[in-house]
Parts: structure tokens; C-alpha cells; sequence
């Protein structure tokens, strides 16, 4: 219900666990200008792209080394038959979930936009330590955030739909699902990633 999954690699007696972090989203958003490029890097198969991916997203940075070490004396062709499908998993695990019923009306931003606002909702609303946001996962964050609201409707009551309302430049809850639904980077292509997963 809340995160996908982490992901584990595994190459012999080395295996390294990758995580949809809002700090590794945030890293690998802007590694190549969004996730347009990102995805097509991975398809080629851009060996530096990789190898960012898996140390980025690691939960222990020595185990993704040794992890990649492995490789030294394998073919190529091993490491992306162990990690490219399972890599394009892990970056889908970037994007929130759509909620259900969302109109999908809000407004396109930039990722990194959306996941600034993120880290104010783990910081500011969900009064998480910053470490404690930056390693939560998108779709964790946004999860929090709505328990937090029904918290809060529960306690004092649902506000008028007029007291509700929200500016066009607030990043809500609701507006962050709606944004995620319609894509917050202009090149990200969703038919184009599953086109691409289908491949892998």
C-alpha cells in the first residue's frame, strides 16, 4: 500500500538494495535533464548511466561497489540482462501514484518542482527530520500527507469546499496526484515507457 518495493540486484555472492528515494528521484530527475532522457540512456544502455542509477538509489553504498566490482571480468551483456529491467522498475518508482478518481486537470511543473514540494510536505506538514524525508519514497510521502489530512478532518472537522480551495500555485496532496497523472516533465512519455519496459 505504501512503497513499491525495493528492488535487490544480485551477481553471484554480491547483491546491493535499491530504494525509490525522494533523494535519489531528485538526483537522477536532473542526471540528464529528466526522465525522458534518463529512460532512453537505460535502453541504450549507457554503462555511466547505469552504474549512477545503482550508487544513487543503493541503501549501502558499499554494497553497490562491490555489487559493480563483480562485473570487472563479465560480459557486458551480464549486467544488463541482471539489472536493466529491474532499473526501469526502480525509476517508474520515482513518479507517485495517480490517486483514484483524480481529474487530472492540474498543471504541468517541472519534477523538481513537485518533488521541492515533497520535501516541504515531509518536513513541514509531516514534521519528519530531513533524513527522514529525503529517504522516504515518493508515493510514501503522499500517503503520509493524506493520512495527515484525514487526521486533521477527523479532529476539527472538513472545511467548506470555499475554505478548501487552493491557489493555482499551491502543491497539494490532490494536485500533486492530478500533475503526476497528466506527467510533470514535458519529456517524460509514459506510453513511451512502457514501450520501453516491454523491451527490457
Amino acid at each position: 500500500m505504501l512503497a513499491r518495493e525495493d528492488i535487490r540486484l544480485a551477481h553471484g555472492f554480491y547483491t546491493v538494495r535499491l530504494r525509490p528515494t525522494l533523494r535519489a528521484a531528485t538526483r537522477l530527475e536532473r542526471l540528464h535533464n529528466g526522465y525522458g532522457p534518463l529512460f532512453d540512456r537505460l535502453a541504450a544502455f549507457h554503462i555511466g548511466t547505469v552504474h549512477e542509477i545503482i550508487r544513487t538509489a543503493a541503501t549501502d553504498p558499499d554494497q553497490a561497489d562491490r555489487f559493480l566490482a563483480s562485473f570487472a571480468t563479465a560480459p557486458l551483456q551480464r549486467l544488463a540482462e541482471i539489472t536493466q529491467a529491474p532499473l526501469a522498475d526502480l525509476i517508474t518508482g520515482f513518479l507517485p501514484k495517480s490517486s483514484k478518481g483524480g481529474t487530472g486537470q492540474g498543471r504541468a511543473v517541472p519534477w523538481h518542482d513537485a518533488y521541492a514540494q515533497l520535501y516541504r510536505f515531509g518536513t513541514g506538514w509531516l514534521q519528519w527530520t530531513p533524513q527522514e524525508t529525503w529517504n522516504a519514497t515518493p508515493d510514501e510521502i503522499l500517503e503520509a500527507v493524506e493520512g495527515h489530512i484525514s487526521k486533521l478532518k477527523a479532529i476539527h472537522g472538513a472545511a467548506d469546499d470555499d475554505d478548501a480551495e487552493h491557489t493555482q500555485d499551491d502543491y497539494t496532496a490532490d494536485r500533486l496526484h492530478q500533475i503526476a497523472e497528466q506527467g510533470f516533465d514535458p519529456e517524460f512519455d509514459r506510453e513511451g515507457l512502457h514501450a520501453l519496459k516491454g523491451k527490457l
